[in-house]
């Protein structure tokens, strides 16, 4: 190892000058000219003791037993002073005044005035008792000494011997001088080792009470982690909270506090407990502090949740069992179930479970749905979910644009009438014309129910998972307005807001999945138009508000508080669909997961409850399309469709091929080439089925189908 040298030696070779300055110059490879100083060393050595584990664990110690000395001492003395004086009656009429309870203040003022008149009277039995005493004294001493003389004559009388007479006295004078004897003995120890005694009592109170910083505790009693919720527990973790006005309220109250608490109940996997905060005290400044709280009930963060119920100045706090809330749910009913049905009406969905271990069931009925959250957090699977079990009323229609395309919603094929599967520009082109096509479906039913008012529409839920990129797409139409965007001239913008606007009426419903909520890929007006709103973990309390709107957000929900990665599923909800607590405007729910191969088993009972029904795929464009093939696809088993729903249908499976170029003359004539045409059913164009399909059987063997490029 290379090592530096320090030689001394004058500026110029050879010198001139006796008194050249002396230069300084550092040589390497070569040994050190002087040791390290010694205090370098030392402080080396003080350093690693200091944070060795042993001389931090002496200092604990020491820290821990000062302190249960110290603190055991206030203990004491305040415990004498509460005797001796009506201080803890004093507390507890404060605490009834602050809790607003009169009734209990005034019994408390009572037994103060009997407290005080007991102790005056002892007061004045003080002033007689020195008189009293010395009386009492002197004819004790008189009749204990008469009482001995007699002794010693019956004893003379008895021996005949007259000294007998002062033998009981003599001894008893002995007695007292052996007494006067020992205590002489035993005092000098006892001023000695009294303190010690002492001490060693306060100790004792204040290792019994634990009196001392978590930091000096031993590891077994600060590794406390999982420890029952006691009321004197959610007390102390709120007094240490660092919020002066309740430190000092929980300080004055006599009970310790515990008039602020309502009764702790079971809660599934944890406990409820209603605190109503002091005069003074804000309920948000307890919210504020979910991480320090939790902390102090020897929690994590994620396993506490505090909520605003309706009562003036009072927070709910749930708190979990420890670990708990990392344990899975069961499976959802939909695979543990296979006779379960829907009803999109009455029914309500199997979501999950709340964290009070209660089935948390969803309605759907009439009511637009946006699930938000980060990336890979469960989002498709809580939206797939309720989709499944919606697919077990046969009633209801979907059309379906998956823009993550990797197969998320195949198990669709054959419920959905429209899927539409990827994630390129094409697709969310397609899923813009989709959402136009429920909003034309939408003027359609409302212009029928204002000829007929009772008429029944089958529920249409209009699917787009990954909205996000619908709302980012760059692309701008021949029309010259953009697919994406959040302005008037959007295309996908102002289909979703009009079905929000209306669509509910006629049953016309918009489920939409996004990541990461931002008002770029998810304007204000669309999230706002959903009425149940769920959230999984997102990054900021501004995503929090987003995804679920102040009210929510003020009122305790945090999904922006569950953890990346460790959460996947838990949604916090805010939905009239769902039962949330009384006061509440929120309501956290671990879903279920239902994986891909259940999940397409669901689908199978689905498709037998519906007798199956064709699914327009939309495929890749570019490519030559047997036009009286599609015709026949997209009447599926309906016995006849009208002519302008053949076209919708056509152009939602291949726009690009099918588009405006493609009217009712161009349909008739394409039937009318192989000896079909439409024909009118109550005054309207329609298509008949076995017409196509005769048309189909009758075409040349050739394949000289026409064919639309």
């Amino acid at each position: 190892m290379s090592e530096n040298v320090v030689h001394l030696h004058k500026p110029t070779d050879p010198p001139t000058d006796d008194t050249a300055p002396t230069v300084l110059t550092v040589v390497p490879d070569a040994p050190p000219a002087r040791p390290v100083p010694l205090w370098v060393r030392s402080g080396h050595v003080v350093k690693s003791a200091v944070t060795h584990e042993s001389t931090r664990t002496t200092v604990r110690a020491a820290a821990r037993h000062g302190l249960y000395t110290f603190n055991g001492g206030r203990i004491v003395a305040r415990r004498a002073w509460d005797g001796r004086t009506g201080s803890r009656y004093e507390r507890m009429i404060r605490a009834a005044e602050a809790a607003g309870n009169l009734e209990a203040a005034e019994e408390w003022e009572e037994r103060l005035q009997r407290f005080r008149a007991a102790r005056h009277h002892r007061r004045m039995d003080l002033l007689h008792s020195p008189v009293d005493a010395a009386k009492g004294v002197a004819v004790g001493a008189g009749m204990s000494v008469g009482a001995l003389v007699a002794l010693g004559v019956v004893m003379a009388i008895s021996t005949g011997h007259v000294g007998d007479v002062i033998t009981p006295l003599s001894a008893t004078i002995d007695f007292i001088a052996l007494l006067i004897r020992i205590v002489q003995i035993v005092w000098g120890p006892a001023l000695t080792i009294g303190p010690f005694l002492a001490l060693l009592a306060l100790w004792s109170v204040g290792r019994k009470q634990q009196a001392a910083p978590a930091w000096a505790l031993p590891a077994n009693v600060r590794s406390s982690e999982g420890e029952p919720i006691t009321p004197s527990i959610v007390v102390k973790a709120l007094r240490d909270l660092g919020i002066s006005p309740l430190k000092t309220a929980i300080k004055e109250m006599g009970d310790a506090g515990a008039s602020m608490l309502g009764p702790i109940r079971i809660a599934g996997c944890g406990v409820e407990v209603d605190v109503t905060l002091p005069s003074g005290v804000a309920t948000d400044e307890v919210q504020k502090r979910r991480r320090k709280l939790a902390e102090n009930l020897t929690r994590h963060e994620h396993e506490v949740f505090i909520t605003i119920p309706e009562a003036a100045r009072t927070v709910r706090l749930w708190i979990a069992d420890s670990g708990a809330l990392d344990e899975p749910i069961g499976p959802s009913p939909l695979v543990t179930d296979e006779t379960m049905t829907a009803n999109y009406k009455t029914g309500k969905a199997p979501w999950g479970q709340d964290l009070r271990g209660d089935a948390a069931e969803l309605s759907v009925y009439q009511r637009h749905l946006l699930v938000t959250g980060l990336s890979n957090q469960g989002k498709t699977a809580a939206l797939r979910a309720l989709a499944l079990w919606l697919a077990l009323d046969r009633t209801v229609q979907f059309w379906i644009a998956d823009l993550k395309g990797i197969g998320d919603w195949a198990m669709f094929d054959g419920i959905a009438q429209i899927l539409i599967e990827g994630p390129s520009d094409d697709h969310v082109i397609r899923a813009t014309e989709m959402v136009e096509d429920a909003v034309e479906e939408m003027n359609r039913r409302i212009e029928e129910r204002r000829q007929d008012s009772t008429v029944v529409f089958e529920p249409l839920i209009v699917v787009v998972d990954e909205a996000q990129l619908a709302f980012m797409c760059p692309v701008v139409g021949e029309d010259k307005r953009p697919y994406g965007g959040a302005k008037a001239t959007s295309r996908y913008f102002m289909a979703v807001r009009k079905l929000h606007n209306q669509g509910r009426a006629v049953d016309v419903l918009m489920w939409q999945g996004t990541q990461d909520p931002t008002d770029q890929n998810l304007p204000k007006l669309v999230r706002e138009g959903a009425h149940t709103r769920a959230s999984l973990v997102v990054g900021t309390e501004s995503q929090s508000r987003m995804a679920l709107g102040d009210k929510a957000v003020n009122g305790g929900a945090a999904p922006h508080l569950l953890r990346q990665g460790l959460d996947k599923g838990t949604l916090v909800v805010a939905s009239d669909g769902i039962t949330i607590p009384a006061g509440q405007a929120s309501i956290t729910v671990r879903t279920h997961f239902i994986d891909d191969e259940p999940a397409a088993e669901i689908a199978e009972r689905a498709k037998m409850l519906r007798d199956g029904a064709t699914t327009l795929r939309v495929v890749d464009q570019g490519e030559e399309r047997d036009a009286l093939a599609d015709v026949a696809a997209v009447i599926g088993e309906a016995a006849r469709l009208r002519t302008n729903e053949v076209l919708k249908r056509l152009h939602a499976l291949a726009p690009k091929v099918y588009g405006d170029q493609w009217t009712n003359d161009r349909l008739k004539s394409l039937l009318e080439e192989h000896g079909e045409e439409p024909k009118k059913s109550h005054g309207v164009m329609v298509v008949h089925r076995d017409h196509v399909l005769r048309a189909l059987a009758n075409r040349d063997a050739d394949g000289s189908a026409s064919a639309s490029q």
